[in-house]
């Protein structure tokens, strides 16, 4: 079946759909969110109007177009999933309505309401435009790490100030002068690939571009950071990253864009794993036959949870569809291997994690510590999730171990000691987390009993989540 999006009613907490079979089907995942809202931050800085087509639709990507129309952009919607983007004026914005509060001055406001890249990638273009811009966010965003984008900020000389300063958090205010000098800063990425990204974003209008400098440990999720790259030089901008470690934009013009976003592939990752779980089959269709999207990784990943993954170009050869067929053992039973060692999952390791949990042994997420910074503490939150249906993990700084359903797994991750505990049905948590959701509907698929507390968090980047979800599990559709 071909999945859409219906309006139903959700209920919370929301059983998760339990299949009664393989699950088969063909699911269309709206525009990447990384790079719809890398496009939006580089269409307000273009040198004139910008049309873009299959822009994601949710609650981050509102976030942003509603934060650089405050900085001055005009964001216009022409069609389904497109807009045409009106740069921020020459010589910045006026300060627009006063926004009492928290002591900090009058001036623009942008709530940035849990998303990483409307908190992280906005200051530095505000720092572009005059007068003060107030910055706050969610509750559960006032946690969120900001400190190296701040003080790459402060660096350049932009005065910044309000309660979240000295924390490195939200709230606060960037007193923009509308223009940047630029030249070489520092900063530690290390929390989060997002703190390279942010200023890159912005670079080519600093006056002497940027040479920006990670002092760091490795900087996690380089996928992400790849892509900034690819989409500055997309725009016509000059970036020279051949020294590890170091970035240069060079300043100059930004060319508007004309472009469709590719499909999100890390949000066709729990629909790919209904495959692995169920023994069934799942296609995605659009899937771009080369792309910096972190999620392009799943052609890799899966196979070590022993499914099959075909790649069947289009005429075109730049996309094709995606198929992954899910492993059954000799009696017809869906077949969850052992992976053993998963590094660097990213932004995947909730969904992965979810299938390590239901494989037949050992796996483990290593090298994921940055996700302790994310919309929550994922790791802390996996494991709290995955003991609630009776799994075994250990937690480790930067990584999840996990027992799988026939044995625990030893200190490298591999081989098992004991038996599994039996999983049963539980209430799980989303911690206001997209990717608990999802991680709660993978694990659903295979444990009775799975109730998805606050599953319209999904709406953050996946607005038609439980609808689409739905209707795959169920078989509303063309089930083999």
């Amino acid at each position: 079946m071909t999945t859409t999006a219906s309006a139903s009613p959700l209920t919370d907490p929301w059983p998760a759909p339990e299949p009664t079979g393989p699950v088969r089907g063909t699911v269309r995942v709206p525009g990447s969110k990384s790079l719809t809202n890398r496009y939006l931050v580089l269409a307000a800085l273009a040198q004139g109007p910008s049309v873009l087509r299959g822009v994601l639709d949710s609650r981050d990507s509102r976030l942003m177009i509603q934060a650089l129309t405050a900085l001055g952009a005009v964001v216009e919607h022409t069609g389904p999933g497109t807009v045409r983007v009106t740069p921020l004026p020459d010589g910045g914005a006026s300060p627009g309505a006063p926004a009492p509060g928290d002591g900090i001055p009058a001036g623009r406001t942008v709530d940035c309401g849990l998303a990483g890249t409307v908190m992280r990638f906005v200051p530095p273009i505000a720092a572009l435009v005059s007068g003060p811009t107030r910055f706050t966010g969610d509750e559960a965003a006032l946690a969120r790490p900001m400190r190296p984008v701040l003080a790459a900020l402060a660096a350049l000389g932009i005065t910044l100030d309000g309660p979240g300063t000295e924390r490195g958090t939200l709230p606060f205010t960037v007193h923009g002068t509308g223009g940047v000098e630029g030249g070489r800063i520092e900063v530690d990425a290390s929390g989060s690939s997002q703190f390279v990204s942010a200023l890159l974003l912005a670079a080519p209008r600093f006056r002497q571009g940027l040479h920006l400098v990670h002092t760091g440990d490795a900087v996690p999720s380089p996928e992400h950071v790849a892509m900034t790259v690819s989409v500055l030089r997309r725009c016509g901008v000059e970036v020279d990253d051949s020294v590890p470690g170091q970035w240069r934009v060079s300043p100059g013009p930004v060319r508007a864009l004309d472009l469709a976003v590719e499909p999100d592939l890390s949000n066709a990752g729990p629909f790919l794993a209904a495959a692995v779980v169920t023994g069934g089959q799942v296609r995605v269709p659009d899937w771009p036959a080369g792309t910096t999207q972190i999620g392009d990784r799943w052609r890799t990943i899966l196979p070590a949870f022993g499914a099959t993954v075909d790649f069947a170009p289009d005429p075109d050869g730049h996309t094709g569809t995606l198929t992954v067929t899910g492993a059954l053992t000799e009696t017809g039973h869906p077949r969850i291997t052992a992976p053993g060692d998963l590094p660097d999952t990213g932004e995947l390791a909730p969904t992965v994690a979810a299938l390590c949990l239901l494989a037949e042994g050992p796996g483990r997420l290593s090298r994921i510590g940055q996700l302790r910074g994310h919309e929550t503490d994922r790791l802390t939150a996996l494991a709290a999730e995955t003991r609630r249906v009776g799994g075994q993990v250990e937690e480790g700084p930067d990584y999840l171990a996990f027992q799988g359903t026939g044995g625990s797994p030893d200190a490298d991750g591999t081989g098992a000691t004991e038996p599994s505990s039996a999983l049963h049905g539980a209430t799980l948590e989303t911690y206001h987390d997209h990717r608990m959701a999802t991680f709660a509907a993978v694990v659903g698929l295979a444990v009775p009993g799975v109730l998805v507390r606050d599953v319209g968090t999904t709406a953050k980047t996946m607005p038609d989540f439980p609808e689409l979800w739905t209707r795959l599990v169920t078989g509303d559709g063309d089930r083999a």
